[in-house]
């Protein structure tokens, strides 16, 4: 193969951690982003408008999802000067202005009419394609094609190709047993594969069991009268809980404690049940079981025990009540890192009572709340909306709820390739997670050069 269709691939996030995904593809004729997510946790203090490359210059940008470590930056890319198509796969058009008015709003408040022309402006750039369809970029040097990560409605891990030679960036890949979305399979071919390595390191446990677990679990937590807080990501995984719990629900595998009352599930988080309400419309994408229980009159993600909240009044109004009552509920509340949102007036009021109890449900990125609390132990203070908090809570980590593929599954992805890469790049992931990952899928491609970028 010529030496000069090799693509230059820079890297501007997702390099040091675990957010912030952004890589840049370039050729004679193709200059290419991959993702613009936002920087969270202990990266969050990167200033939202500072690229390290000349935006304008970039003719378009490709997105694998929309969770905002994926996509949180691109109305600073647009404002800095981006002007090409934004091309993803049709359920993630669907999702992504939901995602990005909320981020709007939190960065821009009290501005409707600005957010208003940001928004207007992204869907104006915006071209879906469907997966596993060739879509030629702009230069007609490169072509792009889709295929299905499994990690959450409308995820893709994405292949580029420039005169035979092909590279794969994986996006966020999922792991078996997904509730609304298949597992990936790997792709045909890679010369070059930019891989995530979020589990890298370990392997999931108990996946096959985490509705039982999930059940279990809640129901020895709601025995002593508190109220159980899931701090779930607005996009997919609330989506999935809600999915394990009508299940659960409907096996009876799920009560009050009383073993009368309606047990209420509780959804406080405006993002999220506009989300979940563009789930539903999404119904065709997802996957054949759980389009089979719709059909058999079920409606996993509007059952009749589901509460929401939707204003801020009532959502004030409902911490006080279950505070001053203890009464038995399940809250499903973003943020999913306790990094705002309205989990965070749950958890200053709440966790000072040992009779409350956070089911932690995926991963807690350094330096968040979320891996404060995961850390703590009872007697601790943590700082709760930048006030300390006493630390009573018990807090729970359920195995084999991540939407991420573990090493298993990543390894799986790369070795199932007919020829193995070239070369592959292990991003998205602690510095400690790589190298361990690097060594591991080294031993399994010896003939691959598996390295870490810096």
């Amino acid at each position: 193969m010529p030496k000069d269709v090799t693509p230059q691939i820079t890297h501007h996030g997702a390099v040091t951690g675990v957010t912030g995904s952004c890589h840049q593809y370039q050729t004679k004729h193709t200059n290419a982003l991959i993702d613009c997510g936002l920087f969270q946790g202990s990266e969050s203090n990167r200033p939202l408008n500072a690229f390290d490359f000349t935006v304008p210059e970039v003719s378009a940008l490709i997105i694998t999802h929309c969770h905002i470590d994926h996509v949180g930056r691109i109305p600073w890319l647009i404002a800095a000067g981006f002007r090409g198509p934004i091309y993803c796969t049709e359920p993630t058009a669907a999702l992504l202005p939901l995602v990005l008015e909320d981020a709007l709003g939190i960065h821009i408040p009290d501005n409707a009419d600005l957010v208003e022309k940001a928004l207007a402006r992204i869907l104006s750039q915006l071209e879906p394609v469907p997966y596993n369809q060739w879509q030629p970029l702009p230069g007609d040097e490169t072509d792009l094609r889709f295929q299905p990560a499994g990690h959450i409605m409308g995820s893709a891990y994405v292949e580029l190709e420039t005169h035979g030679h092909r590279t794969v960036f994986s996006g966020d890949l999922g792991a078996p047993g997904a509730v609304f979305v298949d597992p990936p399979q790997a792709p045909e071919r890679a010369d070059i594969l930019v891989l995530e390595s979020t589990y890298g390191n370990r392997d999931h446990e108990a996946r096959a069991e985490r509705k039982t677990e999930l059940g279990n679990s809640l129901k020895r937590a709601l025995a002593d009268g508190g109220t159980v807080l899931i701090p779930a990501f607005s996009l997919g995984r609330t989506q999935e809980i809600l999915a394990f719990i009508e299940d659960l629900l409907h096996e009876q595998n799920l009560i009050h404690p009383d073993g009368t009352s309606a047990l209420p599930i509780i959804l406080d988080s405006p993002l999220a049940l506009r989300m979940t309400q563009a789930y539903r419309h999404l119904v065709n994408h997802w996957r054949e079981p759980l389009q089979s229980k719709r059909e058999a009159g079920r409606y996993p993600l509007a059952f009749d025990q589901l509460i929401t909240v939707e204003n801020h009044k009532d959502h004030l109004a409902m911490v006080k009540r279950l505070t001053s009552t203890q009464q038995p509920a399940v809250v499903l509340a973003a943020s999913g890192m306790c990094q705002g949102g309205r989990i965070m007036n749950y958890l200053e009021a709440m966790l000072p009572m040992p009779e409350t109890d956070v089911f932690f449900v995926g991963y807690q990125a350094k330096g968040t709340l979320g891996a404060a609390i995961q850390s703590a132990q009872p007697g601790d203070t943590v700082r709760v909306n930048n006030r300390p908090n006493p630390m009573n809570a018990q807090v729970h980590r359920l195995s084999g709820f991540s939407a991420h593929a573990d090493r298993t599954g990543l390894t799986n992805f790369c070795t199932d390739i007919p020829n193995a890469p070239t070369e592959i790049r292990l991003v998205h992931g602690d510095a400690r997670v790589k190298q361990q990952f690097r060594e591991y899928l080294a031993n399994k491609l010896p003939n691959t050069s598996v390295w870490v970028p810096d």
